[in-house]
């Protein structure tokens, strides 16, 4: 026995001697890369962990290492660890993705460890990959998030790190199905690939069988090979291969490797390794694989992962000796992409998405389209205050950019996949929902500012009259304005063109509103309904609201003054000529020139007209409906629970949320309504204003009973008489539009098991389906799920309660509840009845205006109109000219006081309208009429952090022998400002003005 294990030891010194050195550092990028041996096997080992921004505990949890009884996870110890052991072996390599918490570590740094973690970097022994504040979410995000949250972590790195720490490979491990929208932003940032974990179960043994788990994804149908991106699935999803995993709190088994000890394990687990390598490569293309070392919140203790990990390298390289064709080195996923490239084949291509993904035959991952259905709207609804705070701040030249960053970063950290998702713990969503209403805060204070400098006239120093947000008028509720004799209501338009909105205003008098030229508007005073009086916690003695139509300048304001009148609210008159008509259940056709809804006297939706064109389409149904949440034990596939995650209802037939309805029809100039009770928890207020040719839908559901023991799926269902052929579309991230085909995949033969949830998708912000004439497309003011389960049905699910975990972490059911009962939901889905050939034009500017909703802000002066006319400006725009109607300024964030990053797009597609779908040309300078002149302008890829010119890509072949190359840019010049802009094509400067 001591003779064999002698002569084993030496043998494994005499063959480290032959083994290829591993490539030192060359530099940061892919010069730091080593390529491997082209007649080898090569493993790329990466080393990582995955750090969740907030899901079982909270952010600053998790950073802390605090409240460890729910989770062992502490960030801040991972990052001390792995820099200490990047210091001990130079061949040692780390990536490292969520910005959020690495800014946080990075805050708390000594200027030596400092300069230790840049000479990393410059070395490209530590790499940042992704970039972004989080890993986000790709179902439930809206494009102008993601690009945000991207963007504040590529700002980040490159300020503190310089070109060695620019990303340039997504790390999308974790989300649970991947959209075609997010690839094409990382493309357009100028990233070279992307790698994820998950992805449906019989997707990835297709893919593995004829190995194409490593693609070229044309991600997007309108802006060419610029959207092109390496894409590869992981073989493991994010983990290490079995049993090979060395974290502190894992049960792999260490590598001992003194024969001189009775537990000595090298030739053991050298052959494992071995073994492992070559099965997984029989699923892949090349002499390259990958594999992920690390998992969630690992190398807590990293020298437990890396020194197991050097004796792992160093053996197995060993046995080359022996004839063994693997060899295998530290890697990161940029070098393992450079080396793929370097390969020199074809690749195949993907065009669809990932959607839905399924582990299992009844895992379908769609619950969370909906899951916490108050947060995704909260979210959406902050994304708005930012961009129009940015706005403000940026036209208002206030330089307080500093003070914007509490709402950006919390809406970097809500982009999470466990976070918007609604995945994450009710605790974590509390902590996600406070972070953003602290950002607001924030952001009102700058929007004041803003306001200080942009509402008085001649320069006046005059005493601050506070601008506020009254947030839960979607409720009817503004507490500080109740009681009031006079008020004033500002709404900014974000968006580059005059609109008309109607405006509701929760009062407890009567007032006239007074507009910015001193005429009195017209406005109807009309009764809160009921559903809304008797949701829980509402605070308001208002009973009524005043509607009035504001026609709003472009990327401005204008300011309403409200006095009190002097009659009473007894009457529901506005004054003797016109009255309020309201009839309960009746008949009821709301009508204005463009569209006419008919309801039958139970309040079901019998018909929309299309005025203009004559396009008729009856309802057989609609009205809310409930699945029944599958109540399993999650001990197999087949008793797979509904729960956060997964949607999987007990039957493909849900029930009606009740067998009869009250209908309340009211009438006045401005808006028609009819008010549909189905029972004490679903409602509907369906309101057709004048001169709309959109039906504003506002939903209302909740407290989801749950008396019966029984888990709920609420869906508002609209089934008309479409012939839609099992096709529906939905958008991807509130831009390009897909085709879905029921119980189909484009990518491989699908076979059916649960037929409802296996055909949902995320809406996030529209769905349509279509026959050659006629065109039903429903937008929404949040991500939902959805789908058409019958040919010339929408379904969208609205809401969930369940009882169940459906035992995939979070360990808790989907139960939200407040005011001591279950959670009330409202939102809004807006209808548009069209021809396909024009129904783009509704869809596009109407999506494009909910999601950029004029922001209202409240004061109140105590000054007459008189007073306040003469010294306030009450109208005021930024630009003298709209811009055209298909050009949208995604971005106008002033950096400094001279300085600002723009973000300029077009949001119609190809060939969708024969307008509107062709390149546009105008003029940069005319967003900047009231700052300056522009004296200086570079383009720069989307994420703001690289010139465009300096971007450089690698290039792919594909199998059907087409090649990706860069387009080079023409440099824009100051003395020609007009620039192009291609269907769906963003572009981003930064400009400096005097």
């Amino acid at each position: 026995m001591c003779i064999s294990t002698y002569c084993t030891f030496l043998f494994l010194i005499i063959s480290l001697c032959i083994t290829v050195p591993v490539k030192s550092s060359n530099g940061c990028g892919y010069d730091a890369c080593n390529l491997g041996d082209p007649n080898k096997l090569n493993v790329h080992i990466v080393p990582h962990t995955h750090d969740d921004v907030g899901w079982l505990k909270t952010v600053d949890q998790y950073y802390y290492g605090a409240r460890e009884n729910i989770q062992h996870a502490g960030v801040q110890y991972i990052l001390d660890s792995v820099i200490h052991s990047l210091e001990e072996n130079p061949d040692r390599r780390f990536i490292y993705v969520e910005i959020a918490f690495f800014w946080r570590w990075w805050n708390q740094q000594t200027n030596e460890t400092r300069t230790k973690v840049k000479n990393f970097v410059n070395e490209g022994r530590l790499e940042f990959i992704s970039g972004g504040w989080c890993m986000n979410d790709e179902a439930s995000t809206h494009y102008n998030s993601i690009i945000d949250q991207h963007s504040l972590g590529a700002e980040f790195l490159r300020d503190q790190f310089g070109e060695c720490a620019r990303p340039k490979i997504g790390w999308q491990i974790d989300p649970f199905g991947h959209s075609r929208e997010q690839a094409s932003i990382l493309a357009q940032m100028g990233f070279d690939g992307l790698f994820f974990g998950r992805a449906d179960y019989q997707d990835i043994e297709q893919r593995q069988k004829i190995k194409t788990m490593e693609m070229i994804w044309q991600a997007s149908t309108n802006l060419g090979d610029q959207s092109w991106l390496f894409t590869g699935v992981l073989p493991n999803g994010y983990g290490p291969p079995g049993s090979f995993c060395f974290d502190i709190f894992c049960d792999g088994e260490p590598i001992m490797d003194d024969p001189r000890l009775h537990d000595y394990n090298v030739p053991e687990r050298v052959q494992k390794f071995i073994q492992i390598a070559h099965d997984e490569a029989l699923a892949f293309a090349t002499n390259h694989i990958i594999m992920t070392m690390g998992s969630d919140f690992q190398y807590g203790n990293a020298n437990h992962w890396f020194k197991n990990l050097d004796k792992l390298i160093k053996y197995v390289n060993a046995e080359q000796a022996n004839g063994s064709n693997v060899n295998v080195f530290y890697s990161t996923p940029s070098c393992y992409l450079y080396a793929l490239n370097k390969v020199g084949r074809s690749w195949t291509i993907k065009t669809d998405d990932f959607f839905p993904y399924a582990h299992h035959p009844h895992g379908f991952w769609t619950g969370y389209f909906t899951s916490r259905a108050a947060l995704k709207r909260y979210e959406r609804h902050s994304n708005n205050i930012l961009q129009v705070t940015r706005q403000l701040n940026a036209f208002a030249n206030t330089n307080l950019r500093n003070s914007i960053f509490r709402l950006s970063e919390a809406m970097g950290v809500v982009q999470h996949h466990d976070a918007v998702s609604g995945t994450e713990k009710q605790e974590v969503a509390f902590d996600y929902a406070m972070r953003l209403a602290e950002g607001i805060d924030a952001a009102v204070d700058v929007i004041n500012k803003a306001y200080d400098k942009l509402l008085p006239k001649d320069n006046q120093s005059l005493p601050n009259v506070p601008q506020f947000l009254c947030q839960l008028t979607n409720i009817s509720e503004c507490l500080p304005i109740e009681g009031q004799d006079r008020f004033t209501l500002t709404l900014w338009n974000p968006t580059g063109h005059t609109i008309s909105h109607h405006v509701r205003v929760p009062v407890t008098k009567n007032y006239t509103i007074l507009d910015s030229t001193g005429h009195v508007i017209l406005a109807d005073l009309i009764p809160i309904s009921e559903p809304t009086k008797k949701i829980p916690g509402r605070k308001s003695f208002a009973m009524n609201q005043l509607i009035f139509k504001a026609i709003l300048p472009a990327l401005g304001f204008n300011t309403y003054y409200f006095e009190v009148k002097n009659n009473t609210l007894l009457t529901n008159k506005i004054n003797d000529e016109q009255e309020i008509i309201i009839t309960k259940d009746d008949k009821c056709i709301l009508q204005n020139e463009y569209l006419q809804v008919e309801f039958d006297c139970q309040g079901n939706l019998n018909k929309i007209i299309n005025l203009k064109k004559n396009i008729v389409v009856p309802f057989t149904a609609q009205g809310f409906y409930w699945y029944t949440s599958f109540a399993g034990n999650n001990s197999r596939a087949e008793f797979q629970a509904s729960g956060a995650y997964i949607f999987r209802p007990n039957s493909s037939d849900p029930q009606p949320v009740s067998t009869k309805r009250s209908i309340t029809c009211i009438k006045t100039t401005t808006v028609q309504s009819a008010i549909i009770i189905f029972n004490d928890w679903t409602s509907q207020e369906i309101n057709l204003y004048d001169n709309a040719n959109i039906l504003e839908v506002e939903w209302t559901v909740g407290p989801i009973p749950i008396d019966d023991n029984i888990g709920k799926e609420i869906i508002l269902r609209y089934d008309t008489d479409i012939k839609s052929q099992s096709k529906f579309y939905t958008d991807a991230n509130g831009r390009e539009v897909l085709e879905r085909i029921r119980d189909y995949r484009p990518t491989w033969n699908y076979s059916k098991v649960e037929s409802v949830s296996g055909n949902y998708y995320p809406i996030n912000s529209r769905i349509w389906i279509k026959e050659p004439n006629r065109q039903f497309t429903i937008l929404t003011d949040r991500s939902e799920g959805g789908s058409s389960i019958y040919d010339g049905s929408i379904e969208i699910m609205v809401h969930r309660r369940t009882f169940y975990d459906d035992a995939l972490g979070v360990d808790e059911p989907l139960n939200e509840t407040a005011f001591d009962d279950g959670l009330v939901v409202r939102g809004r889905h807006f209808l548009i009845i069209e021809s396909p050939a024009s129904s783009a034009l509704y869809h596009r500017v109407g999506s494009q205006q909910l999601y950029m909703h004029p922001l209202a802000t409240y004061a109140l002066p105590q000054l007459s109109y008189v007073n306040y006319s003469t010294t306030y400006h009450q109208t005021w725009s930024g630009l003298e000219n709209d811009l055209p109607l298909n050009i949208h300024l995604l971005t106008f964030d002033q950096l400094d006081t001279k300085q600002y990053l723009i973000r300029v797009e077009h949001y119609f597609e190809l060939n969708e309208d024969d307008t509107y779908s062709n390149s546009v040309i105008f003029d940069l300078q005319k967003i900047f009429q009231s700052q300056g002149i522009i004296i200086d302008i570079v383009e720069l890829t989307l994420s703001g952090n690289l010139p465009l010119n300096n971007m450089k890509r690698l290039q792919w072949s594909t199998t059907n022998k087409t090649l990706s190359k860069m387009n080079i840019l023409k440099e824009i010049s100051l003395e020609d400002l007009n620039i192009i802009l291609n269907p769906m094509e963003i572009r981003t400067f930064l400009v400096t003005v005097e």
